[in-house]
């Protein structure tokens, strides 16, 4: 990853005039920043299975949408893997519909939510 974000500074320093930018690079997958606010998760599916959720290691690699549906979906993964991909887009979608407006990103745990947060509280003109 280091390597790769050297590549990208490479390329920006090449750039005349160098335009105002900030890399914000996703290791896992965005149900990682979702579980960075477990009160959201809660919120939104108060039927969680708590012993799931309270397991969960901030921007581990761990599988997070399959942690995310055997916290809050029937059946968990397994069931999803069973319905195929389109559904599990789907659900997908649902609990960003669902979780999102819990949010509160002021008191998001995951790093990588917060360091891209302040990147963009940076361009915003906002303190980091």
């Amino acid at each position: 990853m280091k390597a790769f974000r050297r590549q990208l500074y490479t390329i920006l320093d090449q750039c005349h005039p160098k335009p105002e930018t900030r890399f914000c690079l996703a290791i896992e997958e965005g149900e990682a920043w979702f579980l960075g606010d477990l009160n959201a998760v809660r919120a939104a599916y108060p039927k969680a299975r708590k012993q799931i959720l309270d397991a969960y290691v901030n921007d581990s690699i761990c599988g997070t949408w399959e942690l995310l549906a055997d916290a809050v979906y029937p059946g968990g993964s397994a069931a999803l893997y069973a319905h195929g991909w389109q559904t599990i887009g789907l659900e997908k979608s649902r609990w960003a519909e669902d979780i999102s407006p819990y949010m509160v990103p002021a008191k998001n745990s995951s790093p990588s939510f917060c360091y891209f947060r302040d990147k963009l509280k940076g361009l915003a003109g906002e303190m980091e």
